[in-house]
């Protein structure tokens, strides 16, 4: 079979599923294409992957002139192709414009309103209209796909690869960020305003401290500095904060110089942390991750806690519910004192943490892999 990937701008979960998606069936002996921006190619190295790669301008922007080119580039480069299947709402309108009826994944739903929330409620119906399949990773998004009409709607698997090992110890950990006994709550994100990091900060203000003996022991007791030890006082200031948690950010993105003026005016118990490439470090010594994001499909980063055994809290918003099940607790988005009690009841109930623990380790058990993800789409693509 011949398959022509289509897809934008991404540096996270998309790219790295269509990578899992490309290796799969190379492996299964199908050709594939995918097209999209170089800075896509770049970073995965679908080539490296045995993908043929071609370089369409697919911006995270409407631009007429430009996305007509790409219309044009798309139609020319997949005539060839058995299936295209376009990962993205913006790839997708656009593959949906160069040929009918492609394979269309969403990934994200809208957070924001005013002149995006008009384009991207165009997009919608252009894929809702001319896609063949639109597969979804959230109950909402399926919702309202068939609600604009799509045809064909159909769950998305999307599945994360198996975290590698943790190098250090949780102590070892605990010695490099030098935040002594104090738990840790990690969130692993992008700094921007779908991830809902304003409700983090509001968690994080207090009041604390919490008992200054629940969880002590539990795994994640302790913060997390950059090259820093007991003494560092970056991020507001955090020495003499004993039985206060300490919120972990991991990520870049652009509301960091907005949150970072916050935690330093408010001397919040919060330290932002940058890109790191040691998350399973981080989440071997955290008691639980935080999520608090406006809306989420299938994330990865909750997927790679559960495969650690790290429950979560998080918000009760897209496909966050059927991921997590039992092993962390559900709160309504933005709801800053069903949040902190949250903390609360991880924190300071005897042996809640550890049973919430055992109950991510067996969930992360039952997550799909990336044969189950391949196997997925080609039932999609040969229907």
């Amino acid at each position: 079979m011949r398959v022509a990937f289509v897809l934008g701008t991404t540096s996270g979960g998309t790219g790295r599923h269509v990578l899992m998606l490309v290796e799969g069936l190379v492996r299964r002996g199908h050709q594939v294409l995918v097209v999209g921006p170089r800075s896509v190619e770049e970073q995965f190295s679908f080539g490296g992957a045995g993908a043929r790669f071609a370089e369409v301008a697919v911006s995270d922007r409407p631009h007429p002139v430009n996305d007509l080119r790409a219309v044009l580039a798309i139609r020319r480069l997949t005539r060839g192709a058995d299936v295209v299947h376009a990962h993205g709402l913006r790839a997708g309108a656009l593959a949906a414009l160069g040929r009918r009826g492609p394979v269309v994944t969403l990934h994200n739903a809208l957070t924001a309103g005013g002149f995006v929330g008009l384009v991207y409620g165009v997009l919608e119906r252009i894929v809702a209209r001319r896609a063949g399949h639109v597969l979804t990773v959230s109950p909402d998004l399926a919702e309202r796909m068939r609600r604009l009409g799509a045809r064909d709607v159909r769950a998305a698997l999307v599945a994360a690869p198996a975290p590698r090992p943790a190098r250090r110890t949780p102590q070892e950990v605990r010695d490099e960020l030098g935040a002594g006994d104090r738990p840790i709550l990690l969130t692993v994100a992008r700094l921007a305003q779908q991830k809902g990091l304003e409700t983090l900060l509001d968690v994080a203000a207090g009041p604390w401290p919490i008992d200054g003996n629940a969880s002590v022991g539990a795994p994640g007791a302790v913060g997390a500095f950059p090259g820093g030890g007991p003494e560092t006082s970056r991020g507001g200031g955090q020495r003499g904060r004993e039985g206060e948690p300490l919120f972990v950010v991991a990520g870049e993105g652009p509301l960091r110089g907005e949150l970072q003026r916050r935690i330093d005016a408010e001397r919040l118990p919060v330290v932002l942390l940058g890109n790191r490439d040691d998350v399973p470090d981080l989440l071997g010594a955290a008691v639980a991750l935080l999520m608090p994001s406006r809306w989420e499909g299938q994330p990865l980063t909750l997927r790679e806690a559960l495969m650690t055994g790290t429950p979560a809290i998080a918000s009760e918003v897209g496909g966050i519910p059927e991921i997590l099940g039992d092993a962390g607790i559900l709160v309504p988005y933005g709801d800053v004192k069903r949040f902190r009690e949250a903390v609360r009841e991880v924190l300071e109930s005897p042996g809640a943490a550890e049973k919430l623990a055992e109950a991510a380790t067996r969930r992360g058990r039952e997550m799909p892999g990336s044969d189950d993800a391949v196997t997925n789409v080609l039932g999609v693509y040969r229907a």
